[in-house]
């Protein structure tokens, strides 16, 4: 029998907030980059492997910590990270050199973690049948996060210097722990197991499920040129011929809101049975989004159109590959979303790096060329797997099977 649905609309709003927040506090210093390098005396091309330290960190924090959420009180558990990413944020704030801030930046990472505990609590407390909404609204807070940060922090950079963003974010950070403290209903942890023996289990999980493998390498892909694109926007944004000030480069990321829709959409299609045929559909999207943005350096409609594109299918793809990963297990969820946020930081850090060297190296036509082929990846990827290595089957109360892309299928 089906337990009833714990989290309430008060609830899951809180949990959007929170995990946006969060995942804010990687994207802080994305249109900050110019503005950092001139404040801190260093080139814009090495301010950008701030925004790479980050996300390194946050990859390492998501594999060491995420875990703990299967084993840990997580009512507890969120508020500390909380407060420990608040503290790592102040010293972000007080940095005296480019050094001192990567270092800052990559404990930041390690430590703002707390969305990637909040989204498997989410699937924890929703009931079966609205489980894909519940996640899909968490995942869009994130996405709302990754992408108001960009523009607050430009705002904000201006009107009190770029460290002000990082003190801001401290004070909400310490906010939120009181509230998620209070609102969190108590909750077992759904195993108990030594920690080495936990990170181990995480590798196990993939090993064992081919489907889980295969929807790594997507959601890899997808972050890779997720992250790409963002990243050399902002440098195409702060030189010829636009020299736009920072506050003007976060404003392109409102365009790029779409995605929130498309996020509390896609979990709606998982519910459905949809899921892989609408992750192929995001995936052509987004090529087609690449190829229009090799033509788009020098066009700011053409560029707002990209953003669109590209945000909607790269978001709805990502948080696909999640509801579809949480119908393997209920018990290891937060290890599945540990593999998958691994794998999807992995990927952003690569293609954050990849774009520093590209623009040094070819501009624009190489970031957007890369990003074109690393959509055809993705597509021949989805088009070898959405038969049989991508789909994913769940025990069903008869006894059959059922996968989240389609039907019940024989046992």
């Amino acid at each position: 029998m089906a337990l009833p649905s714990q989290m309430s609309r008060r609830l899951t709003f809180l949990f959007a907030v929170a995990a946006g927040v969060a995942i804010g506090n990687l994207y802080w210093t994305q249109p900050l980059l110019g503005f950092i390098a001139s404040d801190l005396r260093t080139e814009t091309a090495t301010a950008g492997w701030l925004v790479t330290a980050t996300q390194v960190g946050y990859a390492v924090g998501v594999l060491l910590l995420v875990p703990l959420g299967d084993v840990l009180d997580r009512r507890r558990f969120v508020p500390v990270l909380l407060l420990t990413s608040a503290a790592a944020l102040l010293l972000c704030a007080l940095a005296p050199s480019i050094g001192v801030l990567l270092l800052a930046l990559g404990l930041l990472g390690v430590t703002t973690i707390s969305g990637q505990v909040l989204t498997p609590l989410a699937g924890d407390l929703a009931g079966a049948a609205d489980r894909g909404r519940v996640v899909g609204t968490v995942g869009s807070g994130t996405l709302t996060g990754i992408l108001a940060s960009r523009t607050i922090s430009g705002f904000v950079a201006d009107a009190a210097g770029w460290r002000a963003i990082f003190v801001l974010a401290a004070v909400v950070a310490v906010l939120l722990a009181v509230l998620l403290y209070r609102a969190i209903p108590p909750l077992a942890p759904r195993t108990r197991m030594p920690y080495p023996q936990l990170i181990a289990s995480v590798g196990a999980v993939v090993i064992r499920e081919r489907a889980a493998r295969w929807t790594l390498v997507l959601a890899a892909t997808g972050f890779a040129v997720f992250s790409l694109f963002w990243t050399a926007l902002t440098f195409l944004l702060s030189g010829a011929p636009f020299h736009y000030p920072a506050p003007v480069i976060g404003l392109f990321g409102l365009a790029g809101l779409a995605g929130v829709l498309s996020g509390l959409r896609g979990g709606r299609l998982h519910d459905r049975g949809w899921s892989l045929p609408a992750t192929g559909a995001a995936w052509v999207l987004a090529l087609c989004a690449l190829v229009v943005a090799v033509f788009a350096g020098r066009s700011v409609v053409l560029l707002v159109i990209v953003i669109v594109m590209i945000d909607v299918a790269l978001q709805t793809q990502a948080l696909l590959n999640r509801a579809r990963l949480f119908a393997l297990s209920h018990e290891a969820r937060s290890r599945l979303n540990t593999a998958l946020a691994t794998s999807n930081f992995i990927g952003a850090a690569a293609g954050s790096a990849a774009a520093t060297t590209l623009w040094s190296v070819g501009g624009w036509a190489a970031v957007t060329i890369t990003g074109t082929a690393l959509c055809c990846f993705a597509l021949t990827v989805w088009a070898l797997g959405r038969r049989g290595p991508l789909v994913i089957r769940v025990a069903m109360p008869d006894g059959a099977a059922a996968d989240r892309s389609g039907s019940p299928a024989p046992a």
